[in-house]
């Protein structure tokens, strides 16, 4: 599950404005008083493909998502968060495939797009792209350049035709957007605080 944007991270130490505050302990640290409110209400089952160990302690995770899961409850009793999750069936909805077509036809062009934004050229021989809608739907997603509130409302789509229908709209408008403003998308900008400085 996303953790939602102001509830990342736990205070370690005493800090700003009060200087003797003790930082709080213990599994649902940072999360306020309902840590259900802290996650996005719908995630998915991560499969962890690689887990390394940076020389700093922290660790590299390269995960894939499985199945959609929706968060019904999160306990914090314990040692560490536990959740109740009910799984997310995926359904296809109205025309899927035609859509799915068109998606991935949008998302060559915001590829060639992106690739001359960063003053590069895609490979010659063009990727081969899957072509069962509900994969193809989950891969664009994954691939585009999109905050996390766009990237969640996608995976929140009611069915695989309503999460296509979006990303078409969302890939032709980044796509003029490339287009006619040839600059790189700056999403880590978005995944911090706004500064006045």
């Amino acid at each position: 599950m996303a953790i939602r944007d102001g509830h990342e991270v736990a205070s370690t130490a005493p800090g700003m404005p009060d200087q003797t505050a003790v930082p709080e302990r213990g599994p649902a640290a940072g999360f306020g008083p309902d840590p259900l409110k802290s996650f996005h209400s719908v995630g998915c089952v991560a499969d962890a493909a690689t887990i390394r160990e940076r020389a700093d302690g922290s660790f590299e995770v390269l995960a894939t998502g499985t199945t959609r899961m929706r968060l019904l409850s999160v306990d914090a009793s314990g040692p560490f968060l536990t959740a109740e999750l009910e799984e997310l069936p995926e359904e296809k909805g109205d025309e899927a495939g035609a859509l799915a077509e068109g998606v991935l036809r949008a998302f060559r062009q915001y590829q060639k797009r992106l690739a001359g934004a960063r003053e590069r050229t895609l490979s010659t021989g063009e990727a081969e792209l899957p072509d069962e809608p509900a994969v193809v739907s989950y891969l664009v997603a994954a691939a585009m350049m999109l905050d996390t509130a766009t990237k969640q409302r996608l995976l929140q789509a009611p069915d695989t035709a309503s999460r296509l229908r979006d990303e078409l709209k969302l890939l032709r408008s980044e796509t003029a957007i490339i287009r006619n403003l040839p600059s790189l998308p700056a999403a880590d900008l978005t995944r911090g605080p706004t500064s006045l400085n």
